[in-house]
């Protein structure tokens, strides 16, 4: 299954920041019309789909071995100390992803606000150099060395 496919905990946030499903986001990046914002919001969607789909395994693997239902035989401390580690790396990765993903969706303006202009980051026009000095100016203004 593709990291498109899988549900994320931040899908709501980014059709909202962008003004688009995730599908059709990953479609415009496809098609190389996706702002550095959006590459990047993706980028950072696609690799919390993986950690929260670690933290659903590992979660799931664990109540089943816990559950009431479970083979007692079968429980080993050994591998829920395993698990647990794996938990918590994954909870780890997932708060990192998130921690980042909302700070990037914080930093962009809304679909449909306009971007004020910033000063400094208008293009500059090149000036002319001021005209030559007259000969009879220029003459004048020579100074003798000895």
């Amino acid at each position: 299954m593709s990291v498109i496919d899988k549900a994320s905990s931040r899908d709501a946030a980014l059709q909202k920041a962008f003004g688009s499903e995730v599908s059709e986001l990953y479609a415009q990046a496809a098609r190389a019309e996706a702002n550095a914002a959006l590459q990047r919001a993706l980028e950072l969607r696609s690799f919390l789909a993986i950690a929260e789909e670690q933290v659903a395994r590992v979660r799931d693997r664990t109540h089943a071995a816990t559950g009431p239902d479970g083979d007692m035989d079968a429980l080993s401390a050994e591998d829920l100390r395993w698990d647990a580690d794996w938990l918590e790396a994954a909870l780890a990765s997932r708060d990192g992803y998130t921690t980042a993903l909302d700070e990037l969706l914080r930093s962009i303006p809304a679909p449909n606000q306009v971007v004020p202009a910033r000063a400094g980051l208008s293009p500059k026009i090149a000036a002319t150099a001021p005209p030559a000095p007259a000969a009879s100016r220029a003459a004048s203004m020579r100074t003798r060395h000895p």
